[in-house]
Parts: structure tokens; C-alpha cells; sequence
């Protein structure tokens, strides 16, 4: 099936604006708001370096919104990431993006997140620690399923989970904000902050505290994979980033304003689960679970968006001929990618059954940015081929060529960061990436000779 051709008549894109925004949100806001505001706190020691850094990330990703809003309208076909690589530097880094993805970076992702989600509603269910894998792998397999059922449901199970994640991180902001504490948190010992001194020391721990925040930043981009779902995608779909991107962004300044209101700054860097213990601050137990509902909510609307979104760039590359064909066809009534939604999900349960998962994704965690400063290349390319053509978008990103740049430093520096602070791991991680140039040969080579025609 080509992927470039117009969809069968009778076939109408299903998600609006609304949805759009929802899957950006969605695609983001996962479980590191929760978790990485301590790692942030604990490398800079004071609370206006902390907002600072958070203030600095958003500040990169929606610059990076811009960008991918400019190649979303671009290039508003399915598969995304995959296909500004293509159409910019041909099908190998195109291929190893997916490679990446289907291995590890999707696949790993929801084996990780699924676990992280099933530990948190095994404790809201009063059910032994052992319980949680077994929990992971339903929601591996209840979520792939509704999103082969249909795009529309899937995305509106996502819809209904994004606002459940943030309705409570709204009652989080608001009682740390306009409430008094009612509760004490226990004394913990923790080692003292030792806040940089002098400029130097300063910018060294800021870059270090930004890989964090970058990371908990990353995910706006998976939305463009699914462009071809959208109403008017080369409309809707730059609205939709921008939007979703701003949205996240307020957020997570909110959030680290309520944590620090509530703990101050040594008392989140010491924090093991600092969303938990503001609630309680301010709620008691009854705000622990309620919190805890909501990354639950959070963690499974995350999954879901990774299923949906990633299965769209494998489904491209079959309909390049790069890998299994059968990963090309979409289910004739539900438009979905039935195969490449099922083998993704038979990938990731096989990382989660095994254990591996986390190993593996801190091999390649350095590639998702590698690829983000890849494609944020794209748009030079794109960008000159099409005033060669006369063709021009409906959005540009704002700065451009000075705010890409920017965000290609970025991305640069956290792989590099990521290269310093565990050498092997990115050895491992590069090793990987580089098994994908003897499979890409493989089905480009494969492409390139006629196939006898099956017999029926």
C-alpha cells in the first residue's frame, strides 16, 4: 500500500483540534513530572535555579514545537519523524530511526511506563508487589487493542485519560498554592545541597540538571506521526503542537512552583515521590491517593499514545519497502495498522517478560535526542527545497534559522551529557543503532529486486 496515495473514498480523518492537542499533551506528560523535579533539585541546590531550569526547558520545547508544527505542515503525511528524515537525507537515517523505535525507543518505553503504572494501581488496589507485572502486561495488551479497533478510540480513550491526569495535577497546583498545610511530612536525612558558587559551577550544574528536564520535556513529536488522521492536518496539526506544547509547559512551571511551596528545595531534592508528599502536606492521606490515581491515569494515558503513534512510522517504512510489508496494510473498515500495532506490542511484552527493558532503554535513551536534533536539521533542507519549487507552509517556525539552532545545541548537549555520564551504556546504545545499516541493506537491497508474485 503506498502511504503517499489519498486515503479510499469515504474515509474521513476523525481527529479534530481538541484530540490533536490531547495527543501532544498526552504524548509528554507521562511519569517524569512526578520523578525528575527531585534529580533537578538535587543538582542545583537552590529554588530559583530549579525554576530556572524548568523555565529553560520549556522554553527549548516549544521551540522545538514550532519546529516540528513547521514540518507537520510541511509534511503532513504519516510517520512523521520518519518521513522529514527521509525526504531531507535519504532512507537510511530514516530507517534507523524506526529501527531505534520499534527496538527499544517505543517498544522499551511501554514496557517501562507500563510497569511504572501497573506499581502504582497495584498499590491503589491493595494487591502484593508481585501482581504488578502481570497488571502490566493487561494494559500492553487492552491498549494495543483499542487501538486496533480504531484510531477514534483510541485517541478518545487518551482523550478521557490526559484530562483525568490533569485534573489532578490541577488539584495538586491549587492546594499547594492557595491551601495551608495540614500535615508534617516524617524528618528525613538527606545529604545537605551544596548550592554552585560562581558563574562557572553554576552553568555546570544547569547542564546537568537539564537532562532531566529535557527529557521529561520530550514527546511532542510523536503526534506528527499520526498527521494523516487529523482534519486538515497541515492546519490543525501546527495548532495542535503549539497549544499542547504551551499547555505542558504551564504545567510543569506550576508544579515545581506547588512542590517547592509545599517542601522547599531541600525537601524535594530529598523526596522519593514528591507529588505524593505535597498532597499529603496539604491533604493528608486522602491526597496520596488521589495523586497516585492520577499518575495512574497519567502513566496509561502516556501508553497509550506511544501505541498509537509509534505503530504509524513502522507502518511508513513497510510502505517504503524497508521492512515487513504486511506492517503497510490498514484495516479496511478501522484505518488502523493491525499488524504493525500487534508486533509492537509483541516486542514490547517480550522486553517486559524478559526484564530488560530498563537496561535497554538506558542503552538508547541518547538516540530519542539525537534523532530530535536530526530532524530539527530537516527543516534547512525541506525549507530550501521547497522555495525552489515555490511551495511554501501555513506556519514557520518563529527565529528560524537562530531558534533551530538553538535546539540542535540542545539536543546536542544532551547526548553528549548522556555520552559523559554513562559511556557504556551509550557504547551499547550506538552498537544498536549501528546492527540497523546491515538490516536497512537487507530490505533496501530487497526493494530493489522484483518480488515473483504470490500465489493466491
Amino acid at each position: 500500500m503506498d502511504i503517499h496515495a489519498p486515503q479510499p473514498v469515504g474515509y474521513a480523518p476523525r481527529l479534530g483540534l481538541f484530540s490533536g492537542t490531547m495527543l501532544v499533551v498526552g504524548g509528554i506528560i507521562g511519569s517524569g513530572i512526578f520523578l525528575s523535579p527531585s534529580v533537578v533539585a538535587q543538582r542545583v541546590g537552590t529554588a530559583p535555579l530549579t525554576l530556572a531550569a524548568w523555565g529553560i526547558g520549556a522554553v527549548v520545547a516549544i521551540i522545538g514545537g514550532f519546529v516540528y508544527a513547521e514540518l507537520g505542515a510541511r509534511r503532513p503525511q504519516a510517520g512523521g519523524t520518519y518521513v522529514y528524515l527521509r525526504e531531507a537525507f535519504g532512507t537510511l537515517p530514516a530507517f534507523l530511526y524506526g529501527w531505534a523505535l520499534f527496538l527499544i525507543m517505543a517498544t522499551g518505553a511501554i514496557a517501562a511506563v507500563a510497569m511504572t503504572g501497573a506499581s502504582y494501581l497495584a498499590t491503589l488496589l491493595g494487591l502484593a508487589p508481585e501482581s504488578a507485572r502481570a497488571i502490566a502486561i493487561a494494559l500492553i495488551v487492552i491498549l494495543t487493542l483499542l487501538n486496533v479497533l480504531g484510531v477514534s478510540i483510541g485517541a478518545a480513550t487518551g482523550n478521557v485519560l490526559t484530562v483525568l491526569k490533569l485534573s489532578a495535577i490541577a488539584i495538586l497546583v491549587v492546594a499547594a498554592l492557595l491551601m495551608s498545610p495540614a500535615n508534617a511530612l516524617p524528618s528525613v536525612a538527606a545529604a545537605p545541597l551544596v548550592p554552585p558558587q560562581g558563574i562557572t559551577a553554576t552553568v555546570v550544574a544547569m547542564g546537568a540538571a537539564l537532562v532531566p528536564v529535557l527529557f521529561s520535556f520530550g514527546g511532542w513529536q510523536q503526534t506528527n506521526a499520526v498527521a494523516e488522521e487529523l482534519r486538515d492536518p497541515a492546519r490543525t496539526l501546527p495548532r495542535a503542537l503549539i497549544l499542547g506544547v504551551l499547555i505542558v509547559a504551564a504545567t510543569y512551571l506550576l508544579v515545581n512552583l506547588a512542590y517547592l511551596r509545599a517542601l522547599g528545595v531541600a525537601g524535594l531534592a530529598a523526596s522519593s515521590a514528591p507529588a505524593a508528599d505535597t498532597m499529603f502536606v496539604y491533604l493528608g492521606p486522602a491526597g496520596r491517593t488521589l495523586i497516585a490515581c492520577g499518575i495512574v491515569a497519567s502513566t496509561i494515558g502516556f501508553l497509550g499514545m506511544v501505541i498509537l503513534m509509534s505503530a504509524r512510522v513502522y507502518q511508513a517504512m513497510a510502505a517504503d519497502g524497508l521492512f515487513f510489508q504486511r506492517m503497510a496494510a490498514l484495516h479496511p473498515k478501522t484505518r488502523t495498522p493491525v499488524v504493525a500495532l500487534v508486533a509492537q506490542g509483541a516486542v514490547a511484552l517480550a522486553l517486559l517478560l524478559t526484564g530488560t527493558y530498563g537496561q535497554l532503554l538506558d542503552y538508547v535513551v541518547f538516540a530519542d535526542w539525537i534523532f530530535f536534533g536530526s530532524t530539527a536539521a530537516t527543516l534547512f533542507v525541506l525549507r530550501t527545497r521547497d522555495a525552489r519549487r515555490g511551495v511554501d507552509a501555513r506556519v514557520h517556525a518563529p527565529g528560524h534559522p537562530y531558534t533551530t539552532l538553538l535546539f540542535i545545541a540542545a539536543a546536542i548537549y544532551v547526548v553528549v551529557g548522556s555520552i559523559i555520564s554513562n559511556p557504556g551504556n551509550a557504547a551499547r546504545g550506538a552498537g544498536l543503532l549501528a546492527l540497523g545499516v546491515p538490516v536497512y541493506l537487507y530490505w533496501n537491497a530487497r526493494r530493489s529486486v522484483p518480488q515473483p508474485p504470490r500465489a493466491s
